[in-house]
């Protein structure tokens, strides 16, 4: 038996944009418990965005966020010896938090100078439905469905 699912803990949001998500997001891009460096890289990426893209940096996030998200994903599942990839449909938190981490991955793999500048190219990217991110989800969705005839395996 499983033990106990840890309880979700509410994110106090950040204090420029009053966002629960994004701190959320200068969590996730957070390395060795440098949480005001992660700010800083966040922030100075949404004034690059606004300066590039004309447009406000939370705005081209939440935009960059919803293009990112995936909605099916494939679970391996043991049937009989066999192991099948079973299309699932994510959970909302899981949702968000593979979102994030893509986004975040694919950033720092990017060439540039600063992670900033590098973060604001992939949320622009992401906003416009273009770049690794998008390619990501757009693969997972394709695995998803291409394992379609496994769906009646589901847990």
């Amino acid at each position: 038996m499983r033990r106990n699912r840890a309880e979700k803990r509410d994110v106090i949001p950040d204090p420029r944009f009053n966002s629960a998500v994004l701190a959320k997001f200068i969590n996730n891009v957070m390395e060795r418990g440098k949480k005001s460096v992660a700010a800083a890289i966040v922030y100075d990426a949404f004034v690059l965005i606004e300066e590039r893209a004309k447009r406000p940096g939370l705005e081209v996030f939440e935009e960059a966020m919803k293009n990112a998200t995936p909605l099916v994903e494939v679970k391996p599942r043991r049937v009989g010896g066999a192991t099948y990839q079973i299309p699932v449909e994510i959970d909302p938190d899981r949702r968000m938090a593979l979102a994030m981490r893509w986004i975040i991955e694919n950033s720092r793999k990017r060439s540039g100078r600063d992670m900033a500048a590098r973060l604001a190219g992939e949320l622009m990217d992401a906003a416009r439905n273009e770049g690794a991110t998008i390619k990501k989800r757009e693969d997972t969705h394709r695995m998803a469905e291409a394992n379609q005839a496994f769906a009646h395996f589901r847990y």
